[in-house]
């Protein structure tokens, strides 16, 4: 289920809302106290999102009955985050229709950083639900009446493109799972909006949209990040939002003290602390998390990992098992796979001595060559460490991004 604080849930829609060019500058120039960051003019109307909702996490009960599908399986699900995409007022003659939009809304999810280079670490699992109708409540006097299994329908909480879910009842369907999951509920709708950082996150599945919509509203349930628009709440409780600037931030090592001064990876300036209209600072200028299509900002990414290694460790199980081992076996340990050129390190050591595998493959160490003399026994230690620099947390590094495992080698 998601993460973070569970008394300060948020809920968020991806809408369109368009900024008076004269009022928006004007906000922004007053943010950003040099040398840490420097305001761009606006560009054309870009789609915003609603400020987050506070509302309470849904309770979870005995499972539904639909079929479930693995369509993508990176490692065990005791290790893995699984996200289980659901839908709702799909009938059985549309399952098709499902199942490409389910598609289509997880690798577009896998397409921004950092879930891209993290794929490795997620699991996608479908949940084949059954409407006897087509179509969700997509109007305000129907919103309370929903006849579909997971309740889904636009105008909650009185907003017309915040698209809600019966969380009791999409969870019966999700079921338990054998490890950390998110829950992702899919409408079949042609509306644009949705919603993230509760029990469920929802889209449109049928919005020419989905795709953005997911990418932000995942950005409310992975990584508790709090909606960077100009109106957000006076809530600074979030790790993308502050209520000191970039000066009183680096003297008092606070928010994401660590990042200013970096490069934004859009390239469009540097981290600092930009001041929206409610006096809130954020990270920069634009992001995903403002702007449908953009890109998580550095301490937002920071915040998704880290989120990540919450519910999952960097490597799975050794083999063989860690402890006492008998002969000269080989050793492996199991890191969990990044996309791309990068990969968690491995180092080995024997008795506390640094040693090299023969093997190219450094998860693998040959134990044939090591003396051992009789009646004695040496240690074999493997360490498996995300040195991701998108990480700038040594501390979190050391505690949950980095693990090590020894075997006993005897005589």
């Amino acid at each position: 289920m998601p993460s973070g604080n569970p008394g300060r849930l948020v809920r968020s829609l991806a809408a369109l809302v368009l900024l008076s060019a004269a009022v928006l500058p004007a906000a922004l120039e007053a943010a950003a106290p040099p040398p840490f960051g420097t305001i761009g003019a606006p560009g054309p109307a870009p789609d915003r999102a609603v400020p987050p909702h506070a509302i309470a996490r849904a309770d979870l009960r005995v499972a539904g009955t639909a079929p479930t599908v693995d369509i993508r399986r990176t490692g065990d699900p005791a290790n893995r985050i699984t996200l289980v995409l659901l839908g709702d007022g799909y009938t059985a003659d549309q399952q098709d229709l499902f199942r490409q939009q389910a598609d289509r809304a997880w690798r577009a999810l896998m397409d921004i950083e950092p879930f891209r280079s993290y794929q490795g670490f997620f699991n996608i699992r479908r949940v084949e639900v059954v409407s006897p109708v087509s179509g969700i409540a997509e109007t305000e006097n129907r919103a309370r009446k929903a006849a579909t299994p997971l309740g889904m329908h636009f105008w909650c909480e009185g907003t017309a493109r915040l698209l809600c879910a019966d969380e009791s009842a999409t969870a019966r369907y999700a079921g338990d799972g054998e490890g950390p999951q998110y829950l992702i509920a899919l409408a079949n709708s042609t509306e644009y909006g949705g919603a993230g950082g509760t029990g469920v996150t929802t889209l449109a599945g049928g919005s020419p949209d989905a795709g953005r919509i997911i990418q932000h509203e995942i950005g409310h349930t992975v990584g508790d990040l709090g909606d960077e628009y100009d109106s957000a709440p006076d809530d600074a409780d979030y790790p993308n939002l502050a209520t000191v600037n970039a000066e009183e931030m680096s003297r008092t090592h606070v928010k994401w003290w660590r990042w200013l001064g970096a490069q934004s990876p859009d390239g469009a300036g540097l981290i600092g602390a930009y001041r929206s209209a409610n006096g809130i600072y954020r990270p920069t200028v634009d992001s995903v998390m403002r702007t449908l299509g953009g890109t998580y900002n550095l301490p937002s990414r920071e915040a998704i990992i880290e989120q990540i290694y919450r519910k999952v460790g960097p490597m799975d199980p050794p083999v063989p098992a860690a402890g006492a081992v008998s002969g000269r076996p080989r050793l492996q340990v199991r890191p969990l796979s990044l996309a791309g050129g990068k990969q968690l390190r491995v180092d080995w050591r024997v008795d506390g001595v640094p040693v090299e595998p023969q093997a190219q493959d450094r998860s693998v160490l040959d134990t044939v060559g090591l003396v051992v003399r009789p009646g004695q026994s040496v240690t074999v230690t493997a360490t498996v460490r995300d040195t991701t620099d998108w990480v700038r947390d040594e501390a979190f590094r050391d505690q949950r991004m980095t693990r090590t495992v020894a075997w006993t080698l005897k005589g």
